[in-house]
């Protein structure tokens, strides 16, 4: 299993303190903490996008460009990267840039984008916004994987013989997509033969087992090799202490002021209580003991081969935070990294096949790449497999 440290960059008062950060600290704690998960042993960090408040996750490539300077080895993710608000064409660009200058550490996690206010400001519909999103992926995958492309879409003006650069470093960067409470993007992700990731979040496990239950119908039922299937989850808190009543007591604070937030903003609330929410809900909240019994029992159901926690203190002291996560790599990870499986294909670059010296001889094979190596050797990724075009979208010179 491989897990990944990811954060929306919430921009509120601490739930317990009521202190509210600079911006300009709120940006450096995410730097900081993406450091951090490098140095615990992460197998990957993910930055949010999101475009109106509480966030400050507008601009997901610019921090990822940093923290691609900042670290060697970690993957690094979006969480996600919502195509429906933005022109494929530009999201390329920016991607593909990003991709070069971390050394092919860029992975997406694609998906419509939630919020009013968001959809409002870039002049999107809830009628077109599944569209847009289905649409902007095809050109985006398109882009990556032709030279030149031509195609007649709806959203955006015509492409034409276009080319678009910097060529990919990549063939093609790896796209999850992002999965909530719909299915349309479990139908694109099926369709496409790409992996899918649950947000697993703000419910209990059920709704989100359903739509993975769909997702493997439906990718068998697109051709796809069951074998092949990848399946990422998130996670609602974390919190790993000695023993579970530590972690409760810990917890009990943050969970009582988030409950009176959600209530006085008018949100729905679906765990009523700490331990309701520590039972039901995704949290990882107690022992190294009870936090693996709980990923095992959401993996039974789930299938999942990434988990992703989360990489912000949230209102945790943040010595506590830093402690629940060396606690979680030290005695939780190396658990579950032996007894669930990683996913089917290589965490490392998706590149074209290299010769690679290595201690002065030639050497073909597949491997992570370091910060040092020039070249890699090809990983076999989701992206290599065969889709469909999207309904409405009329393209011309496609490859298969």
């Amino acid at each position: 299993m491989k897990f990944l440290a990811i954060t929306l960059i919430v921009h509120r008062p601490d739930p317990v303190t009521g202190v509210l950060k600079s911006t300009q600290a709120r940006f450096r704690e995410v730097l900081d903490n993406a450091v951090l998960a490098e140095e615990l042993g992460f197998d990957g960090f993910g930055v949010g996008e999101r475009h109106e408040r509480p966030f400050l996750s507008s601009a997901p490539t610019v921090l990822l460009g940093h923290i691609a300077a900042l670290t060697r080895r970690i993957r690094l993710f979006t969480a996600v990267t919502t195509l429906s608000l933005l022109d494929p064409v530009r999201a390329y660009e920016d991607y593909a840039t990003l991709d070069h200058l971390s050394g092919g550490r860029l992975e997406l996690i694609i998906g419509k984008g939630n919020g009013t206010a968001q959809r409002e400001l870039f002049s999107v519909t809830p009628e077109d916004q599944w569209d847009r999103n289905a649409e902007s992926y095809e050109v985006f995958r398109r882009i990556w994987r032709q030279d030149r492309v031509t195609a007649r879409t709806r959203f955006r003006p015509e492409l034409t013989d276009a080319e678009v650069l910097p060529r990919p470093y990549q063939q093609p960067v790896r796209v999850w997509h992002g999965s909530a409470t719909s299915r349309e993007s479990v139908e694109l992700a099926a369709r496409y033969g790409d992996p899918l990731f649950s947000a697993n979040v703000t419910h209990p496990i059920e709704p989100y087992a359903e739509l993975i239950d769909h997702y493997r119908e439906r990718w068998e039922a697109h051709g796809h090799d069951p074998a092949e299937l990848a399946v990422g989850a998130g996670s609602a808190g974390l919190l790993v202490t000695r023993t579970s009543q530590e972690a409760l007591d810990a917890y009990r604070p943050l969970f009582e002021s988030n409950l009176a937030f959600a209530r006085k903003a008018g949100l729905p609330v679906v765990f009523e209580t700490l331990e309701d929410f520590v039972e039901r809900s995704s949290a990882l909240i107690g022992s190294p003991q009870q936090v693996i019994e709980k990923v095992h029992r959401y993996h039974e159901r789930f299938g999942h081969t990434v988990l992703h926690v989360q990489a912000d203190a949230g209102g945790l002291p943040d010595s506590r935070h830093r402690d629940s996560l060396e606690r979680f790599q030290a005695e939780v990870a190396p658990v579950l990294r032996a007894e669930i499986p990683d996913p089917p294909f290589p965490w490392a670059p998706v590149l074209p096949e290299a010769v690679q010296p290595v201690g002065g001889e030639a050497v073909r094979g597949a491997g992570a790449v370091r910060g040092e190596e020039t070249e890699s050797v090809r990983g076999r990724g989701a992206e290599h497999r065969p889709g469909t075009a999207v309904a409405r979208l009329r393209t011309e010179g496609a490859r298969p």
